[in-house]
């Protein structure tokens, strides 16, 4: 069980400034799935497999074959912007 006391901890930590109505919300929600939690813990697994996944992943490649290239002229006039024969992007990073 969760007390009020460990959810403002949390809280402090992940620097998340909750009201007293949200902490409290936090506290039962938290609660909540710690019951739950407890309840798979009863389940008897004995001979189960574990598993990452339901599903089996399965990365579908393709050989990495050169294709024909665009001229730039085309690339350019399809760009949004363009400046002195490159694509102009907008900044990302303040510096």
């Amino acid at each position: 069980m969760i007390e009020a006391a460990q959810v403002q901890h949390l809280a402090t930590l992940s620097r998340l400034d909750l009201t007293p109505e949200e902490q409290a919300d936090m506290l039962s929600d938290l609660n909540e799935m710690l019951e739950y939690f407890e309840k798979l813990q009863e389940l008897d697994t004995e001979g189960v497999p574990e598993m990452q996944r339901p599903i089996a992943l399965v990365n579908v490649l393709r050989p990495d074959v050169p294709g024909e290239m665009f001229p730039q002229r085309t690339v350019l006039e399809l760009a949004p912007e363009s400046q002195d024969g490159f694509i102009r992007v907008p900044r990302t990073v303040e510096g």
